[in-house]
C-alpha cells in the first residue's frame, strides 16, 4: 500500500466546528463505525419552510466548551443506525464544516446521546475517505503538530 500521500491520524484527534465556534474538541477516530456521530441533547425536530429542521445542544453542561447555544440545522437525512451496542437507533443527520488538520470538509454528522461516552464526537470511515487519511493507533492528538508547525 502506498502510504506517501496519505496524513497519518492518530486515535484521538482535535477538530474544529467552525459554523458553531467550537474548537479543539476532541474526537474519537472509529474505522470500526461507517458514520460520525455528534453528542447532543434536547433534540426538537420542526419546520422550517416546507424543510425538515432539528433544534439541539451540542455537549453537556459539564463539558468545557459548553456554551449554553441552542443550534438550529436543517435535516439532511433521517435514518436507523445500528449503535455500538448493537441497538437500533432513528436518528438525524445534519451536514456541517469540520476543521481537521488545518483543512476544511463538510462532515455529516448523526445526532445520539453520547454522554456515557468519553468523546463527544466521533469521526467515522465514510469522513475518514476523503482524506486519504490512515490511522496509527498508538498516536493521539497529532493534529496538534500540524498546527505547531503552522505557527
Amino acid at each position: 500500500m502506498n502510504t506517501s500521500n496519505q496524513q497519518i491520524i492518530g486515535r484521538i484527534e482535535l477538530v474544529n466546528l467552525p459554523e458553531w465556534n467550537f474548537t479543539d474538541l476532541e474526537a474519537k477516530i472509529d474505522t470500526g463505525a461507517f458514520t460520525s456521530s455528534l453528542h447532543c441533547h434536547h433534540l426538537e425536530p420542526f419546520e422550517k419552510e416546507g424543510e425538515s429542521w432539528i433544534r439541539f445542544y451540542m455537549l453537556d453542561p459539564d463539558h468545557e466548551a459548553y456554551n449554553e447555544q441552542m443550534l438550529e440545522m436543517p435535516v439532511f437525512d433521517k435514518r436507523e443506525v445500528k449503535s455500538s451496542n448493537g441497538d437500533i437507533e432513528l436518528r438525524y443527520f445534519i451536514r456541517t464544516q469540520i476543521e481537521f488538520f488545518s483543512s476544511l470538509y463538510t462532515i455529516e454528522f448523526s445526532l445520539t446521546d453520547r454522554s456515557a461516552m468519553k468523546y463527544p464526537l466521533l469521526i467515522g470511515r465514510k469522513f475518514l475517505r476523503k482524506g486519504p487519511f490512515m490511522v496509527d493507533v498508538t498516536s493521539k492528538n497529532l493534529s496538534k503538530n500540524i498546527k505547531t508547525e503552522e505557527s
